[in-house]
């Protein structure tokens, strides 16, 4: 019988064939998570340090000093004489930050008298005295000229006219996550304003005991602009011929019923209504 090794069988010398590549996806495994682990990381820092990128990212906690500072801003754009009211901080719930999130927005507002005819020029020098990082600037629109602006961290500003003598000025932060609760101005020690408003409801036959309601922003100098307003209510019927007197014979508007005056550095807003009156006195900022 030979000894030749019979041919398609390896020889029992062979090597036996290499096992599977487990070192190499050993090491695939540890890499992928280094990455994810770095990853992680980044994310972090970007999280802490790096501003929001949308505004998605900012609540209506983060937002509201922006809306304030916005206010006073605006409130100096004004003019101390053409500044009519700040409107308070309004909240409203409902809207929707992504399909499965829920959210809020926060609004201001900001009065400024603008006669019949004067609109655009009144909002085109506002424009002009916002600062040059807002943007701003006026354009036609639906109803008149519209004054468009961007105050910073996703919040719009936007004026137009009422149709009364008035612009109305709006700032929005759009719908955001409400987060830990607003943190809004501190009421200040009334001034002037208060005893303007006194005044007023006293020429009007209206009760003067109660507490105004005080609305402040900050302005651009670090002084405070300030709105004392009485809550609208059910009054005896009162005509704007009562506040003449206190306008010196020289209202800023006279559009029943609408009625606005100064007098020293505070200016005074009436809505007289056939079964409710609101009055509000505001001194602005410096400007």
């Amino acid at each position: 019988m030979s000894g030749a090794v019979q041919t398609g069988w390896p020889s029992s010398s062979d090597p036996a064939p290499p096992a599977p590549a487990r070192r190499g996806r050993r090491w695939l495994l540890v890499a992928t998570v280094l990455w994810a682990l770095l990853l992680a990381g980044l994310t972090w820092l970007s999280v802490r340090d790096d501003p929001p990128t949308v505004r998605e990212q900012r609540t209506l906690a983060d937002s509201a000093p922006v809306v304030d500072r916005a206010v006073g801003e605006l409130a100096r754009a004004a003019g101390p004489a053409g500044l009519l009211e700040l409107g308070p901080a309004r909240v409203s719930a409902g809207c929707r930050v992504t399909p499965l999130a829920e959210g809020a927005r926060l609004r201001r507002e900001v009065g400024v008298l603008a006669s019949a005819g004067t609109e655009r020029a009144v909002l085109t020098g506002i424009a002009d005295r916002l600062p040059a990082s807002w943007r701003a600037g006026v354009g036609t629109g639906l109803d008149g000229p519209e004054l468009r602006a961007d105050a910073g961290e996703f919040v719009a500003v936007a004026g137009r006219a009422t149709g009364d003598g008035r612009l109305r000025l709006t700032v929005d932060t759009g719908c955001r996550p409400p987060g830990a609760g607003q943190d809004p101005t501190p009421a200040a020690v009334a001034g002037p304003e208060a005893a303007a408003l006194t005044a007023a409801l006293t020429a009007l036959g209206r009760p003067t005991g109660d507490v105004p309601e005080l609305v402040t922003a900050p302005c651009p100098d670090g002084t405070l602009a300030r709105t004392a307003r009485s809550a609208a209510g059910p009054a005896a019927a009162a005509e704007t011929s009562a506040l003449a007197a206190l306008a010196g014979g020289a209202p800023l508007l006279d559009n029943p019923p609408v009625y606005a005056y100064r007098t020293g550095n505070v200016t005074v807003l009436a809505e007289l209504g056939p079964d409710a009156a609101r009055v509000a006195a505001t001194v602005g900022c410096p400007g």
